[in-house]
């Protein structure tokens, strides 16, 4: 488990904010049929983006594709991480068409994404952590930025707080286990909350008579786990999702294409891993309209 207290810094210099979210804050050119989105992550955390997409842009067309059989991403190299989701994504891209892609991975997010706009000529939508609504939500000044040790490793998660902090006091940490934890609760196989409340233990901060009061979550992972978060927490805090904001930027990326009269019925579901999802996954998709499963699509060379 790491732990960085972070002060105020000023803007970090060369870093785009913007970076992972798009390089252009204009709507893309209108289509002529309805927008299919390509939702992308290791796992199962890419779904709470999901969710929110559904909820913003309901008749929009959905894939969800899950890079199981390389998770977790942070077992990986940089390098070979970026090799891996490039090719993955060579063979989702030409097999789906998508008219744009959610990297709906913060860790992906940060190491891939300019190697994926270098390569497709698509637009793509990625995740950061929640570092700006954090700010604006704390009234005692003290900010956790909860994410997975390689995000909290991360230059650009250090620039996030940089840029946003100000006079806010910042807290990073890296809880090593959520991300599996989180996996294993939609597979049917929940973690004991004494596993559970020693990751987030260290969110709460309590300095000259202040408490931690809103944890940014950076990893789309956590959501997964808000409830059982709220019932362990030794005070209230605000628990804050990067996926509205995720799901914001697509909707206006395509706020001039059409949407058809009605829902589309069939969202899918795809693995990278040959492995046969457990009934209580097959559950919690379905609970999100993902009704159509496939499995093997891109093994581990």
């Amino acid at each position: 488990m790491s732990v960085v207290e972070c002060g105020a810094k000023g803007v970090a210099e060369g870093m785009g904010v913007d970076l992972f979210a798009g390089l252009t804050n204009a709507a893309l050119p209108p289509l002529d049929r309805t927008p299919r989105i390509l939702v992308f992550d290791s796992g199962l955390g890419g779904l709470t983006v999901l969710s929110e997409l559904v909820a913003t842009l309901p008749y929009a067309a959905y894939v969800y594709a899950a890079d199981d059989a390389a998770f977790p991403y942070g077992a990986l190299t940089p390098e070979r991480l970026v090799t891996r989701v490039v090719t993955v994504m060579e063979r989702l891209i030409a097999r789906e068409a998508p008219d744009l892609v959610v990297i709906a991975c913060n860790t992906a997010s940060t190491l891939a994404l300019p190697a994926l706009r270098a390569r497709f000529a698509l637009p793509f939508v990625g995740t950061v952590p929640a570092v700006k609504p954090a700010v604006a939500a704390t009234r005692s000044g003290l900010v956790t930025v909860l994410a997975t040790p390689g995000a909290a490793r991360s230059e650009h998660t250090h620039a996030m707080i940089d840029a946003f902090a100000g006079s806010v006091k910042v807290t990073l940490v890296g809880a090593p286990n959520l991300a599996a934890f989180a996996e294993a609760e939609l597979r049917g196989a929940p973690i004991d909350d004494a596993a559970l409340a020693a990751e987030i233990a260290p969110c709460f901060v309590e300095e000259d008579g202040r408490r931690t009061d809103a944890v940014a979550l950076a990893c789309t992972h956590f959501p997964l786990l808000t409830r059982r978060f709220r019932g362990l927490s030794p005070w209230e805090v605000a628990w804050i999702d990067p996926a509205p904001a995720v799901a914001r930027r697509v909707a206006a990326l395509l706020s001039a294409s059409p949407m058809p009269a009605a829902p589309i019925a069939e969202r899918r579901a795809l693995f990278t891993s040959n492995r046969t999802a457990p009934s209580p996954l097959v559950c919690a998709l379905a609970a999100r309209g993902l009704t159509a499963i496939e499995a093997g699509v891109s093994p581990l060379d």
